[in-house]
């Protein structure tokens, strides 16, 4: 439980960013990461939970989605074809993001646990029909680019 708790808290954290624009290249301009850790700081603040394993996850997914943010978003956007990224709901975008990182990068984490959660948490947050898109496009990433190796480790 405390990784869903992780992985809702990463979507509640990425939904927010949506509504601020993040230049292209992640952390790669001087000042975002600090700025970047500054709100993660203020998002724990308004928090309950101090448990050092839910935060080190959340901004493990927050960090690791934003730093391949480019990587990501090409991915989804190729792989659902004839859905632009734009238009997609900002929860289902979000979920798919930090889900797609985990399948790309998280050598830890079994891609079937990866798509479950996601399921879950579209489930709780979205609609029945954003579980059934969000399993079918990470189910497409998972098998055609989830076995490849990470070219970074995670932070």
């Amino acid at each position: 439980m405390k990784r869903r708790q992780a992985r809702e808290y990463a979507l509640q954290f990425l939904y927010r960013l949506d509504f601020i624009d993040i230049p292209e290249g992640g952390t790669a301009r001087s000042g975002l990461a600090s700025s970047l850790q500054r709100d993660l700081d203020g998002f724990w603040k308004e928090r309950e939970d101090s448990d050092p394993e839910v935060r080190a996850f959340t901004e493990d997914l927050v960090l690791g989605t934003i730093r391949n943010l480019e990587t990501l978003d090409s991915l989804i956007q190729k792989v659902t074809e004839k859905w632009k990224l734009s238009r997609m709901a900002s929860i289902d975008r979000n979920i798919l993001r930090f889900a797609t990182y985990e399948i790309l990068f998280r050598r830890d984490i079994p891609h079937a646990v990866s798509i479950n959660e996601a399921i879950e948490i579209a489930k709780k947050y979205s609609t029945a029909e954003s579980a059934s898109f969000i399993n079918g496009i990470l189910d497409r990433i998972a098998r055609e680019h989830g076995g490849k190796g990470s070219e970074e480790p995670p932070a």
